[in-house]
């Protein structure tokens, strides 16, 4: 396989202005709470600078990102609140978990909900008030109904102090409780300290706790001066409260102050930054303290034993290169982490409750599905970010460049840069950023989609001339979408609208060689049987969002996957032709059993075409024979050597043939199951984006890992997998990623504080030796903390563990740049896996051979970088 590298296509990354978890806390796994433990939905939504919405699944230490809602112009998400309602017990003794709604607010008088569904702004709200700087939630009292109200309370730019009802599911601005004398003076932070009481933190050194109930203020603490050379008033960045009630602040001092939270006094002051405090967490326990500040310090501070309400500085480390601007904490479900993120828009994730005895992880700021599509045949690469597409040309492939370099003896960066030409750059304009975008395989076809509109074009292009662009219409009536596909033969382009729903339209060609694009029609998604109790609360039907969508290379077959595991597939009815059944067995349904999930008729829907002789998509006949998945699909894609070959990995590593008509396992499949895959690509942490075929080779790739495997041959057992007669194979069970949710464990000398002393133990035999001995026990609350979200599907004797015995002589090698291969005795590699790309945006295929492909690249140092704060001493490495 030749490899193109390319790091000429840009992608800057947006800063990180706001973190959120819908839950803070889950209770401890006990008898009676296992099941929330493992039903509950718990995420994280991370707001960027341009607008973006990042939706994460921590997924016990996975780190999925589920959903992106694309920004727009002149937006940004500098806030965000989760709210999520108590939960309800149904008549039969079921559980309804609570709703949770998500809210954001721009430096703008508009508070916003998000419907995570359709992905796409749900309702907007404001009032005569000034921009909003920070958003708070009323929190529930110990013994809360459904029918406990709540409200937000914002603070603002200009002083005032303002509340929003969310009753009923509904945003409506209610009224103004406090208005400051004078308008210099800015609600920056907000916190509350009990269901009445909420603490302000203030820009003119001062922080004010007021009674919601009423307006009155409760009791207003001062800071005094700044330091001697600098402003008149210290801004409160960041106040939290602890569960005793004493508040924390951090200011633009670089000092983190804690208050007795009874008489409203200042009890200790730390200078813990040598700049501003930017951001602040706390443990749900109150044991802990986080900072975060201008100088990428993040801090930890703990108790002094023996000391009532005093506190120590633990240690500091720098996890970003730019400020910690945003800080948020979740605990259960087997998990203790705190993410943080800032203006170098990576979210850091670091152990909470294990600070100091695991490591940290850095999640990568490119997102989950790619931003670069290719058309093989006409050497086009596509790549998209904000309201800009960009079409580049990679005229030659990568052995004949090496060969004219080898023939002249003059080969230089020139000429690499002579290889690749930019032919257009495309402006989509519209109130949102594209969302998605695809090329037809020759070149000819271009879409791009939007949360409003889908915008498609025919492209013409000749060497030595300029590209020619040219509109299609396409008729979306005012829907954008989340996904967009054209078919390979460029007969057909399918979208995924609303979240959930799939539309496909003709596309035919003209006299005068254009294209037209017909009314679409809707494909109906087969009726899943989930609990109404999940369906009512949660987040409702949001599992049922599409995000993987693939034509088959014949483009006779639709498959589309979702977040809950479920696959459907749609065949295309041609009159003539013979049904689609690969000489099976149709399973046989109801009308209702099979009917969507739309309980509504839809005329426009392709599988009731009014038209018999006409070309028309119906349901697969074995589509309700693929089963539901244990984990989120994150590859769906068809082999191009046979047409109905589909292949899908999972979030766990799951690596799965189908036969699509059939509605089955593939051979391969049957015989290599989880354990058999390399233990290599089983352990890695990297969430796998997409795939590229290489005849019956597959190239997986991350975002730091690029991984072959060949799916003509079959693999080995791993190291340990041996099965002993008569006992369970415990290797065969798929193990949660280690630690509490960041990083792995520290060793050695990385600890921070003593894990491990010696003592000195008399032996039976008289002799004296030295036995460790465990200090901290919290090792056990990371294994005992909540069950795994993720079902076994493969247990023994189910339908995937068909496994043979025995195993194969086989031996690794490890050579430069972190690659490693299996070196067995035909000398044919069966996978192959290296580090060396890093951090990649995107692989696609060049050429029709199938022998090339191009690794997009997205370096830090390649985007620059804003200027940021160094202190004495410190220079950039």
């Amino acid at each position: 396989m030749d490899i193109h590298r390319c790091r000429f296509v840009q992608y800057p990354p947006q800063a990180i202005n706001s973190v959120a978890f819908t839950h803070s806390l889950l209770p401890s796994t006990s008898a009676g709470k296992k099941y929330l433990q493992k039903h509950v939905q718990v995420r994280l939504a991370i707001g960027r600078a341009n607008g973006d919405i990042e939706i994460w699944n921590p997924a016990n230490g996975v780190w999925h990102q589920e959903l992106v809602i694309p920004g727009g112009e002149d937006r940004s998400v500098d806030g965000l609140v989760w709210v999520t309602d108590p939960d309800e017990e149904m008549t039969d003794g079921k559980i309804i978990y609570g709703k949770s709604r998500l809210f954001s607010i721009g430096y703008s008088n508009e508070i916003t909900e998000w419907d995570l569904e359709k992905a796409r702004a749900k309702v907007h709200a404001s009032g005569q008030h000034g921009d909003i700087w920070c958003l708070g939630v009323q929190p529930l009292p110990n013994k809360a109904t459904v029918n406990t109200s709540r409200k937000l309370v914002a603070g603002t730019a200009d002083g005032n102090l303002v509340l929003y009802s969310i009753e009923d599911g509904d945003l409506k601005f209610e009224k103004s409780l406090i208005r400051t004398p004078s308008k210099k003076v800015k609600f920056v932070s907000i916190t509350f300290q009990n269901r009445n009481v909420v603490v302000v933190g203030c820009s003119n050194s001062t922080i004010c706790a007021y009674d919601i109930r009423n307006g009155e203020l409760v009791r207003q603490m001062s800071l005094g001066a700044d330091l001697s050379g600098g402003p008149k008033s210290i801004i409160v960045w960041a106040v939290k409260c602890l569960p005793n009630g004493d508040i924390v602040s951090g200011d633009s001092t670089g000092q983190v102050r804690i208050y007795d939270g009874k008489t409203y006094t200042q009890a200790q002051r730390i200078q813990s930054h040598s700049q501003d405090v930017l951001s602040l967490a706390v443990a749900s326990d109150g044991s802990k303290i986080f900072s975060g500040g201008m100088d990428r310090k993040t801090s930890v501070f703990i108790q002094v034993p023996g000391q009532n309400r005093r506190w120590s500085k633990k240690y500091h480390r720098r996890y970003h290169t730019h400020d910690v601007k945003a800080m948020a904490s979740f605990e259960g479900k087997g998990m203790s982490v705190l993410v943080s993120g800032g203006p170098d828009g990576n979210p850091v994730v670091m152990p909470l409750r294990m600070a100091g005895n695991e490591n940290h992880r850095t999640l990568p700021n490119l997102p989950q599905a790619s931003a670069v599509e290719s058309a093989p045949k006409a050497r086009f690469m596509l790549s998209w970010w904000g309201n800009e597409v960009r079409l580049w040309h990679l005229p030659s492939p990568a052995q004949q460049i090496l060969h004219d370099a080898s023939a002249t003896q003059n080969f230089t960066s020139q000429s690499l840069r002579k290889n690749r030409k930019l032919l257009a750059k495309i402006l989509v304009r519209g109130e949102s950023h594209i969302s998605s975008a695809t090329i037809s395989e020759d070149g000819k076809l271009l879409a791009a989609a939007t949360s409003t509109d889908i915008k498609v074009f025919q492209l013409n292009y000749a060497t030595g001339q300029p590209l020619e662009i040219k509109k299609i219409d396409l008729d979306t009536s005012g829907q954008g979408a989340s996904k967009v596909q054209i078919a390979p033969n460029k007969q057909w382009i399918s979208w995924v609208e609303d979240g959930s729903k799939v539309m496909i339209a003709k596309v035919q060609p003209t006299e005068d060689g254009s294209y037209t694009i017909s009314s679409p029609s809707k494909l109906a998604r087969l009726r899943r049987q989930i609990s109404k109790n999940l369906l009512l609360g949660g987040l409702g039907n949001y599992n049922r969002n599409i995000t993987q969508l693939t034509f088959s290379p014949n483009s006779k077959m639709l498959a589309a996957a979702d977040l809950a595991g479920y696959m459907d597939t749609w065949v295309l009815r041609v009159p003539g032709d013979a049904p689609l059944t690969n000489g099976t067995t149709t399973a046989h349904h109801s009308d209702d059993e099979a009917s969507s999930d739309d309980s509504s008729s839809d005329e426009s829907s392709s599988e009731s075409s009014a038209d018999p002789n006409a070309e028309r998509w119906t349901r697969s006949p074995n589509a309700r024979l693929l089963p539901k998945l244990s984990s989120v699909p994150v590859v769906l894609s068809f082999s191009p050597r046979d047409d109905y070959s589909l292949l899908v990995v999972t979030i766990q590593k799951q690596v799965l043939v189908f036969s699509a008509l059939q509605g089955v396992l593939s051979e391969w499949s049957r015989r290599n199951t989880y354990p058999k895959l390399p233990e290599r690509f089983r352990i890695t942490r990297d969430v796998m984006k997409g795939v590229v075929w290489q005849g019956e080779r597959i190239w997986l790739w991350g975002v730091s890992s690029l991984f072959m495997l060949d799916l003509s041959r079959d693999l080995e057992f791993a190291e340990g997998a041996t099965v002993v007669k008569g006992k369970k194979d415990r290797s065969k069970k798929r193990k949660r990623v280690d630690g509490s949710g960041a990083g792995g464990k520290m060793e050695g000398r990385e600890v921070i504080g003593p894990q491990v002393v010696k003592k000195m133990v008399h032996g039976e035999d008289g002799e004296t030796r030295w036995e460790e001995m465990e200090l901290d026990g919290e090792d056990d609350w990371a294994s005992t903390a909540g069950g795994s979200e993720f079902e076994d599907d493969e247990e023994e004797g189910g339908e995937l563990m068909k496994l043979r015995q025995g195993e194969e002589e086989h031996e690794e090698e490890e050579g430069a740049n972190g690659t490693v291969a299996v070196a067995e005795k035909d000398k044919k590699a069966r996978w192959w896996f290296t580090y060396q790309f890093r951090p990649i945006l995107g692989v696609v295929g060049l050429g029709e051979e199938e022998s090339e492909i191009a690794v997009v690249e997205r370096p830090v140092e390649a985007d620059g970088g804003k200027e940021r704060y160094f202190g004495e001493g410190e220079w950039e490495r």
